[in-house]
This record gives structure tokens, C-alpha cells and sequence, in this order.
């Protein structure tokens, strides 16, 4: 495979700010000579995490709004990790506030990626066993709703019309990989 050459920045511009975002104007040249322009969020280091939990046979996703679509949208829990925080101590804590458990078992499935050329941000997808009963005060504007599905069943969820988010999509093929190489 060619080795390619990363292009070189010739500038970043702040172009836009919100309370949650800021936007970049990037100028890059290519080692071919060709110079584009490209807008994306301002990096960040802070990362997500989204869980997979599973319950006796089932695994345990949350019907939640979703603005971007106007809609409810159901997936797995999910959230940031905050300062201090590594990736199982942010999923274990997430599962507390969105599903009122904990878990004894946390095993990391991958790191993954969202939509790279406009943004920096990582998911980490972890798998949760071995639930206890835990509950800590979430910052969602109203009760999450819990789905149980079998896990027996777990690709039909790709048929599912609310089942649309590609990090969820993404976390149930890994997870579904994982439960096979660990039956």
C-alpha cells in the first residue's frame, strides 16, 4: 500500500461558538499541491462511552430524545467521561444514572470513532455483566425508559425503526461478536 503524506495545516480560523461547540475553518495543502478548505469541531481529548448491559438473558437498551432527530430513539446507555474518570469508571457510573444498576464486570470491546472528518471525539464500547441494583441521579430531563431484549434475538434489533444510531448499530455487532468468542 502507498504511504500517503499527511497534508500539511496552513491555518485554523474559529469560525463559530456555542455553549457546547466551536467550529474550525482548516486550510490545508496536499503533497500533490491542491489546497482545501474544511470545517470541524474543535478537537477536544474528552471521550464517551457507550455500554452494553446485560441482564440474565437480555440486554438492557434505553429509549431516550434525541433533538438531532426529533424523535425517540432507542440504544444502549451512554455518556461522557468526565475529568478523572477512565472508561470503565465512566461506564460503570452511567449505567447507574440510565438504568439504576451497577456492574461487577466491565470488559472493553473498542475504541471507536465519530465521523472523523468532523470530529476528534472517541466512543468506547464496553460490555457489562454481573448487574446489582445501584441507582445515582443522571442528568437526563426525564425518565429513561428501560427495553429488555433477548439476547437470543439481539440482531433483529437491526430491524427495529428506532434502533438507528451507528454507535449502537457498531456496539451490537461487537458485542455480538464478543458473546460468540466467549459462549
Amino acid at each position: 500500500m502507498k504511504e500517503l503524506k499527511k497534508p500539511n495545516i496552513l491555518n485554523i480560523d474559529n469560525i463559530a461558538r456555542s455553549r457546547l461547540f466551536q467550529i474550525q475553518s482548516v486550510n490545508l495543502e496536499f503533497s500533490n499541491g491542491e489546497k482545501r478548505t474544511y470545517e470541524r469541531m474543535k478537537p477536544a481529548n474528552r471521550e464517551a462511552v457507550m455500554i452494553v448491559p446485560i441482564i440474565d438473558d437480555n440486554l438492557i437498551l434505553i429509549r431516550e430524545y434525541a433533538v438531532g432527530i426529533e424523535n425517540y430513539d432507542f440504544g444502549f446507555p451512554k455518556g461522557a467521561i468526565d475529568p478523572g474518570e477512565n472508561a470503565l469508571q465512566a461506564a460503570n457510573r452511567e449505567l447507574k444514572e440510565e438504568i439504576g444498576y451497577g456492574a461487577h464486570s466491565l470488559i472493553e470491546l473498542a475504541k471507536l470513532s465519530m465521523a472523523p472528518s468532523y470530529f476528534s471525539s472517541k466512543m468506547n464500547i464496553v460490555i457489562a455483566h454481573d448487574l446489582y441494583p445501584e441507582q445515582l441521579e443522571g442528568d437526563e430531563p426525564e425518565p429513561l425508559i428501560q427495553i429488555h431484549w433477548p439476547i437470543a434475538k439481539m440482531m433483529d434489533l437491526l430491524d427495529h425503526p428506532d434502533f438507528t444510531e451507528a454507535r449502537s448499530v457498531s456496539a451490537l455487532f461487537l458485542a455480538h461478536r464478543y458473546l460468540l468468542q466467549n459462549k
